[in-house]
């Protein structure tokens, strides 16, 4: 039988677990069999790495902006006041940024059978496809029951790391996708008002008096290939309401709609006010601009707070739901998993225990700009944004995010991010439309 480039990897990662090979044979033979620069960057960390000690816990994750690194370590702390004599090992910054081009990394490590003892993964579809189905993570079922979280977490939230009974993620913190931020000096500068909601048609009106002001009205950074895609989906909230916007991913609602096609002309229109620059910079670039009074609005999950927080930016920065989508949440979950045959299964086990944790999430999420998975937290710990997303959570219509991972498969992810990063340059709608309507009915 031909042996298969999965199989290709795994050899090659034997030699080099056993040393039988060096850092530049290991490049030679992983470009051979194609393996990316990123991949070849974490087979060099475990050269170094080998096998983890009893010790050790490695946590892989894709935090790497200022805010993320600081919830994380404080997510560390918390775990290390309790277990003093482990060594964590982060592997975010021996890592790339971005969630995709991470993944690419992680799902190497793990086909070659070189696992981290927990990892970040998204709830939904993103943690089923690439991790469940593969039976890469195990449950962690007995957690909720043991750590209480079956009464602690909200239903909706337990069902999205949920496969036939059994739970297979701890989530830590939940962010709102669909948060519209706006520097208060540009606003007063160019005349404009933000209400408690803001229209599309208003938005739009706003955007106009600060081009005439002499700034980007849209800081975009698609350096970042969720950005744009982000965009759209919260655009197309915004004009099919949550009912059809959920119709997108089961069937229900066409692609070559007119409520769709609406949503398109709207988001082309948005294109027209957005920074020159926006191919240049990644998503955290694009929140600066904001915050640096470089430009008006960014639409961008509240993991953008964090770095309003990091820069002691409050006072500057607003918040609105994005035009259109006062009545919606866009569910973003960050989780941890349990892989099979984790190399330090007990502290893997003691990690979830901490995420799923009060404590735990009384550190990090503060830090991070997202809200509790539990409902039993302190609020008074969190501030006036989180205290408005935790309001918006219990009352308005919660969707699933399509450009992280979670409502569509990873296969028609991918689709979206190609279809709408190339919509960006060429503003074909046509092109865009067919190529989300053949990706759609591939899944079928």
């Amino acid at each position: 039988m031909a042996e298969t480039r999965a199989d290709s990897v795994r050899s090659m990662m034997g030699d080099v677990l056993a040393g039988r090979i060096s850092r530049r044979e290991m490049v030679k033979r992983s470009t051979a069999i194609d393996i990316s620069a990123p991949v070849i960057a974490s087979m060099m960390h475990t050269t170094t790495r080998k096998a983890m000690a009893a010790g050790d816990l490695e946590i892989f994750s894709w935090w790497t902006s200022v805010s993320e690194s600081n919830a994380l370590d404080a997510l560390i702390a918390d775990f290390a006041a309790g277990h003093p004599d482990v060594n964590v090992v982060n592997v975010v910054n021996t890592s790339v940024a971005g969630s995709a081009s991470a993944q690419t990394v992680l799902l190497a490590r793990l086909q070659a059978e070189d696992l981290p003892d927990s990892w970040l993964v998204h709830s939904g579809r993103e943690l089923f496809n690439l991790y469940v189905d593969a039976a890469f993570c195990e449950p962690v079922t007995a957690l909720y029951t043991s750590e209480g979280l079956t009464v602690a977490i909200p239903q909706a939230l337990i069902d999205q790391v949920t496969v036939d009974g059994e739970q297979y993620a701890i989530p830590v913190g939940v962010h709102r996708g669909n948060t519209f931020w706006y520097n208060k000096d540009v606003m007063a500068t160019a005349g404009v008002e933000v209400g408690e909601t803001l229209s599309v048609e208003e938005f739009l009106a706003a955007a106009e008096k600060i081009k005439a002001a002499g700034m980007p009205a849209l800081a975009l950074g698609d350096k970042d290939a969720f950005v744009s895609p982000q965009t759209l989906e919260n655009t197309l909230l915004g004009t099919l309401g949550a009912d059809g916007y959920n119709g997108l991913w089961d069937g229900t609602t066409a692609w070559d709609s007119a409520e769709v096609a609406e949503a398109i002309e709207v988001f082309d229109t948005m294109l027209g006010y957005i920074n020159e620059d926006h191919a240049a910079l990644s998503w955290d670039g694009a929140t600066s601009l904001v915050i640096e009074g470089k430009a008006g609005f960014n639409t961008m999950g509240d993991w953008a707070y964090g770095e309003v927080i990091a820069k002691s930016a409050q006072d500057k920065i607003g918040y609105v739901s994005h035009p259109g989508t006062e009545s919606g949440f866009v569910l973003v979950v960050d989780c941890f998993t349990l892989p099979t045959g984790a190399p330090n299964v007990e502290n893997a086990t003691n990690w979830l225990k901490v995420c799923g944790s009060i404590s735990g999430q009384e550190a990090c999420n503060p830090l991070k700009g997202s809200i509790p998975a539990r409902t039993d937290v302190d609020a008074t710990k969190f501030n006036d944004y989180q205290k408005w997303s935790i309001e918006n959570f219990s009352t308005a219509s919660l969707v699933l995010s399509l450009a992280h991972g979670s409502a569509a498969s990873p296969a028609f992810k991918q689709s979206m991010y190609d279809a709408v990063n190339a919509y960006v340059t060429d503003r074909d709608a046509a092109v865009l439309v067919s190529t989300l309507q053949d990706a759609l009915a591939a899944e079928a």
